[in-house]
């Protein structure tokens, strides 16, 4: 790239991917960094967990989002190390390091699963952040049935048959709800020694009732549709315990109650980048108990006009962890930089416009609150619906979801339910690498090794063919 006003982004999710299309100006060069090479549409990681979608109909190839885009540019590489001073972002991947200057940077990182300081919960309870975590749970859920039809004793099918959720927010509702529906409709002929609906599925939330931010109403109407669906929803404990056989809860009481359970899947807690640390760090920005950076009216960093933070990352007015803040905030950081580089007065402060929010329970069962209006059952999912299909990438994404949709709704089968032992074991066998996927990367010497190798194996491969003595015998000297 040139010498035009050059904006880094960092991250390629709702705020990352925005802010990078709204800068699609003649007059500004973007390079866009990312540890994963897709743009994830996060809230229908749930879907791919449990077979209605594709994991590439939520996650289409970053670089063919921005394909048309001329004035940008996609690396891979997830980013360690920040000198603002200096205007320089440093990525790595696979050992790779690579070293990048800007005028303008927006991180938009994202975050993580927060298990609340109890990290080692997370060998036997996955986290529902990325396309990984969605496979591993997809191969855990499915896995958990296969081996109830060989289990030999009642205690066994049982622990097989048992699926904890943790957390009552929206992704843990909608988990919740899509696991009960597995069991009661998509697999309850699939299976000769067990009946699937035998399942037992338990949310449980330190939280005294279904998604909080929805207010008591469409809390208890969300609760009551769970529980009308064969979903316990068990409130006011706190997950002290998880481990390869179940988990255990702490009530307001002292007393304590465990879950023998296979599967458990943790949907509680975001922990923000750890990229905020390192801005915190050299900026003197405040953090809040998620990591997230406080950001001043118009999403820069105290001291740094030229850096902006934006979606999960940020700290700003109460603003909650929910795609259209990040999108709204991408957008308005990019609108900032292009007033910049015309030398017209900045937009003001950002001000997020609010425009509802939606969990779905299972088919034909939603709640929406938008504005004042609360919405429940039919309406509200089939808002939901369209909602979700109109901010899915590109139109192959839209229409093939919409056919997988039309399938399970109308049939209750899920054309998804491949599983490996690859997708279940391979991210606790990477965190037990030393170096992680770097330690398993081939170097560029052996490379040159196994390419010689193959040359004089294809050109002895030649030579029989062309002497004719492939298939003569060869007799002994």
């Amino acid at each position: 790239m040139g010498s035009r006003h050059h904006v880094v982004v960092v991250g390629s999710g709702f705020g990352g991917l925005f802010a990078t299309k709204a800068l699609k100006r003649p007059d500004v060069d973007v390079t866009l960094i990312s540890k994963t090479t897709h743009h994830l549409f996060q809230p229908l990681l749930y879907q791919v967990a449990t077979g209605i979608l594709a994991q590439g109909e939520i996650a289409p190839p970053t670089r063919e989002v921005l394909a048309r885009q001329e004035n940008a540019r996609v690396v891979l590489g997830e980013v360690n190390a920040l000198d603002l001073r200096a205007r320089t972002i440093t990525s790595d991947i696979q050992g790779r390091v690579h070293q990048l200057s800007y005028d303008s940077l927006i991180i938009a990182a994202g975050a993580g699963q927060s298990y609340f300081g109890n990290d080692h919960f997370a060998d036997f309870a996955p986290g529902m952040k990325t396309i990984d975590d969605a496979l591993e749970l997809r191969g855990r859920i499915f896995g958990a049935f296969e081996l109830a039809e060989l289990a030999e004793t009642k205690e066994e099918l049982e622990r097989y048959l048992t699926f904890v959720v943790v957390g009552a927010g929206p992704t843990g509702v909608e988990m919740a709800g899509q696991i009960a529906e597995l069991a009661h409709k998509t697999l309850r002929r699939d299976f000769r020694s067990f009946d699937p609906r035998q399942a037992r599925v338990v949310m449980v939330d330190a939280a005294p009732q279904v998604l909080p931010p929805f207010g008591a109403k469409l809390g208890a109407v969300a609760q009551k549709s769970l529980e009308k669906r064969g979903v316990e929803v068990l409130l006011g404990g706190i997950v002290t315990t998880v481990d390869q056989l179940g988990i255990e809860l702490q009530h307001k009481d002292g007393s304590t109650t465990r879950i023998e359970a296979a599967t458990k899947v943790w949907a509680a807690g975001v922990q923000a980048s750890p990229l905020g640390k390192l801005l915190a760090d050299q900026t003197g920005a405040q953090l809040d108990r998620a990591g997230r950076v406080a950001v001043n009216p118009d999403l820069t960093l105290p001291g740094y006009p030229e850096v902006f933070v934006v979606g999960d990352m940020m700290a700003l007015d109460n603003l909650p962890g929910v795609a259209q803040v990040a999108i709204q905030g991408g957008k308005y950081a990019a609108r900032t930089i292009n007033q910049r580089v015309e030398e017209k007065a900045p937009p003001g402060p950002f001000k997020y416009f609010d425009k509802g929010s939606m969990a779905t329970i299972s088919r034909f069962s939603a709640v929406a609150l938008v504005g004042r209006l609360r919405l429940t059952g039919l309406i509200a999912w089939l808002m939901w619906l369209v909602i979700h299909l109109l901010y899915l990438t590109g139109f192959k994404n839209r229409f093939t979801a919409l056919l997988h949709w039309l399938v399970t709704f109308a049939s209750n089968s899920r054309s998804e339910r491949t599983a490996t032992a690859q997708q279940i074991y391979a991210r606790l066998a990477i965190g037990r690498l030393e170096g992680g996927t770097a330690s398993v990367a081939s170097s560029p010497a052996h490379w040159n090794d196994l390419r010689a190798e193959l040359e004089a194996k294809a050109a002895e491969e030649t030579r029989l063919t062309d002497s004719g003595e492939r298939g003569s015998r060869v007799e002994a000297g």
